[in-house]
């Protein structure tokens, strides 16, 4: 088989440089797609010379997927890498606003994409897609009802897909993190440079650490590449043991 492509979406930030880092390490041939790599600077700093990736910043999903075929002939896995700014909002004064931007961008964005990249998929005989969502409803935060309504929501949407796909040789996984290092939720300037951030990391992450890009870009190559079609619906739980409770007193 000549070697595979994979397209990954929003790579700059959340999961992306692990998912490119992972794919590119198992032999992917990888077009990353992010709206900041219209800046040139930013680009050429993403791309650091690195062979077998091609950087794309239009945002249009059908545009992408004809993009990317048009150049690679195929698209043997997809990751739909999603996140959005999550401040907490406390009902009394949260805007609607930020609900639908939520919604919109965790759930509808990676819909489309996925629903333009389908007619490719199907011709093709199959393949493997790849949303990263998140773990983050196991134990709701005061404030956090936006971001696990747009998290519950494209999970249970990732089942549905699967289900309705799977007669297609086309495969929905998902990675679910949570506590991992990105600069969109778990900046260093906090959880790894003071006392404070690490002090909150070691209490209520089993692991006692941020989750590292590559670890996870592991987990992504590894359902990016699977060749079994009878793994699909999964949602794999990347969060080092979160949640997780300490032993009731003895009394």
């Amino acid at each position: 088989m000549s070697q595979p492509i994979a397209l990954v979406s929003n790579a700059a930030g959340f999961a992306g440089p692990g998912a490119v880092l992972g794919l590119l390490q198992g032999g992917f041939q990888v077009w990353a797609q992010d709206a900041s790599f219209a800046d040139p600077a930013v680009a050429e700093t993403y791309a650091a010379g690195r062979a077998d990736l091609h950087l794309l910043s239009e945002s249009d999903p059908a545009q992408l997927i004809q993009t990317v075929v048009a150049a690679a002939g195929r698209i043997d896995a997809l990751v739909s890498n999603d996140h959005y700014p999550a401040p907490p909002h406390m009902p009394h004064d949260a805007p609607a606003s930020e609900l639908s931007a939520n919604l919109d961008t965790l759930i509808t964005a990676p819909f489309q994409l996925i629903q333009a990249a389908l007619p490719q998929l199907k011709a093709q005989g199959g393949g493997n897609i790849v949303m990263v969502t998140s773990n983050r409803t196991n134990l709701p935060l005061s404030g956090g009802g936006f971001a696990d309504a747009a998290r519950a929501g494209v999970n249970a949407l990732l089942k549905s897909l699967a289900r309705d796909l799977a007669a297609d040789q086309i495969t929905v996984n998902a990675v679910a993190p949570n506590f991992l290092y990105s600069e969109a939720y778990y900046p260093k300037a906090i959880y790894e440079q003071t006392e404070q951030g690490r002090t909150y990391v070691r209490q209520n992450v089993p692991a006692g650490r941020l989750g590292d890009p590559s670890e996870i870009g592991e987990v992504i190559h590894f359902l990016a590449s699977a060749k079994t079609r009878f793994m699909t619906g999964a949602i794999l739980e990347f969060s080092g043991g979160w949640p997780w409770a300490g032993a009731r007193p003895e009394l």
